[in-house]
């Protein structure tokens, strides 16, 4: 009877490995093809972003009501509020006005938020901020267009002149 038990022992233990092989070919053939899928989605994020951005510079039309904030970027106590009220008066949507994190910009810059250009360049266009000082910058969090920061060379811009 000994060499019966041992059989089946043997034979169990043998089912047991190949039912752990299985298990195991079927993770690994699960991870594989989570890894592969997520390659995919990761080339199709990177490639499609650029033709969308692309699209988007072709076809950008500023908005009638241009939401902005403006802020003080060069230290000169109430210029944040002599650009808001130049901004107010030429039919932009000013919701915040304050100090930038520090005083060192030398260059204002028109900061475009939510993607659309054209925004921006319009703001810029109206400030006589050089075109190359207009950048994209996009973040969701922010409810609004765009974001002036107000350089040193805030004398030379239209609300001065």
């Amino acid at each position: 009877m000994s060499v019966q038990s041992g059989k089946n022992r043997n034979s169990s233990s043998s089912r047991n490995k190949a039912l752990a092989n299985i298990f195991l070919n079927a993770i690994i053939f699960l991870l594989a093809a989570l890894i592969i899928y997520m390659s995919y989605s990761l080339f199709l994020k990177f490639t499609s972003k650029e033709k969308i951005v692309s699209e988007a510079d072709s076809d950008e039309v500023a908005s009638e009501i241009i939401q902005l904030q403006v802020l003080n970027g060069c230290g000169v106590s109430g210029i944040a509020d002599r650009f808001t009220d130049y901004l107010r008066a030429n039919k932009f949507d000013v919701v915040n006005s304050g100090n930038y994190s520090s005083f060192t910009i030398e260059e204002t810059l028109v900061i475009d938020r939510i993607g659309n250009l054209a925004n921006a360049n319009k703001v810029a266009q109206s400030l006589g901020v050089n075109k190359k000082n207009v950048i994209r910058q996009l973040n969701k969090e922010y409810f609004l267009d765009v974001s002036v920061i107000i350089g040193k060379d805030y004398y030379k811009l239209e609300p001065l002149k």
